[in-house]
């Protein structure tokens, strides 16, 4: 039988620092000891391949149209926007918030040789839908071999 030593500072500490962790994940405060107003969220997204377009769907619910933004910069496609707070009373108290707002941001590297002009997105009922067309398949080409034994033109009998 293996003799272990208690060391109660070690289980203190730990038990300090979970309950830190459980304090500030609910009551989520900033700096300034104020509530935090915000928090960091992502929505779900969905990439799919249609027959000559990749369909790009994320869901966000509770934001408005004006606010997403849609840029493509460097060939990576970026959606950002932010879900604005709907609950404003400050007297009353809340026992449990779980859905997240706050602003959100999510990216994606386009394909080589996507036109980013052509690209174009829809809202819906908080889904968006940001339609890209496939880039055209490049085909090979054929490099001829030059050499001064060899003419440029050979011609057919």
């Amino acid at each position: 039988m293996a003799l272990v030593r208690w060391e109660p500072m070690r289980e203190l500490n730990t038990l300090q620092t979970e309950m830190n962790r459980l304090f500030n994940t609910f009551f989520d405060e900033g700096g300034n000891g104020q509530p935090q107003q915000r928090r960091r969220w992502s929505p779900a997204v969905d990439l799919f391949e249609r027959e000559d377009t990749l369909v790009l769907k994320a869901d966000l619910p509770g934001v408005s149209e004006e606010d997403v933004k849609i840029e493509v910069h460097d060939h990576v496609l970026t959606i950002s926007g932010e879900r604005q707070v709907d609950f404003e009373d400050k007297q009353s108290g809340y026992y449990r918030v779980e859905r997240a707002f706050g602003s959100f941001s999510r990216s994606l590297t386009l394909p080589e040789g996507v036109d980013a002009d052509k690209i174009s997105a829809s809202f819906h009922n908080g889904v968006l839908e940001v339609t890209i067309p496939k880039p055209e398949q490049r085909k090979p080409r054929r490099v001829e071999i030059s050499s001064p034994d060899r003419p440029d033109t050979i011609e057919a009998k």
